[in-house]
């Protein structure tokens, strides 16, 4: 019998271990965060171009700013502002654009978004779309991960204009 007794507690004791870490883990999963938000853009272009075999290369900044129009919530709220820099690379060849150009967002908080945008349809005078990875931030978009589509409009005198919509979660 004591032996039986042994093992009933032992049992027990499994059983209440593993409530507890179960518990203890659910918060965690209740405080993930998610959400959608919109934003639009208006920048200056400051580009080079020169021939590179049978291609042609388009590199140089992008400095702007950002608000956004629309927000489920989150760090991402409707009317606020940053600044954007980016850094533009371009491989333009018949087959089409191949864009990469990683950006930062600055808040008035001073928190930092990190992206990344890929363009592989469009041209560089028409414009076009592509998607964005979130890949995290400073402050309150530190974790932050996600995706974008967008659509950027080249204007006269280096400016242009993009629209972003934005799936992010946080974990």
């Amino acid at each position: 019998m004591q032996l039986n007794v042994s093992v009933c507690r032992r049992g027990f004791t499994v059983s209440i271990v593993s409530l507890a870490a179960l518990l203890l883990g659910t918060p965690q999963l209740a405080f993930a965060e998610s959400g959608t938000f919109e934003d639009v853009s208006s920048f200056t272009t400051n580009y080079i171009t020169f021939d590179h075999g049978d291609e042609t290369i388009i590199g140089g900044t992008i400095d702007g700013t950002r608000t956004i129009i629309s927000s489920s919530g989150g760090p991402f709220v409707k009317g606020d502002s940053s600044t954007t820099e980016c850094l533009v690379l371009v491989r333009k060849t018949a087959n089409g654009i191949d864009n990469e150009s990683p950006c930062t967002f600055t808040d008035g908080s001073q928190d930092k978004l990190f992206t990344v945008a890929r363009r592989r349809a469009g041209d560089m005078e028409a414009g076009g779309q592509g998607k964005i990875e979130i890949q995290g931030g400073t402050g309150k978009y530190k974790g932050i991960t996600g995706s974008c589509s967008y659509r950027v409009t080249y204007l006269p005198g280096n400016r242009a204009t993009s629209i972003h919509t934005c799936d992010w979660q946080k974990p």
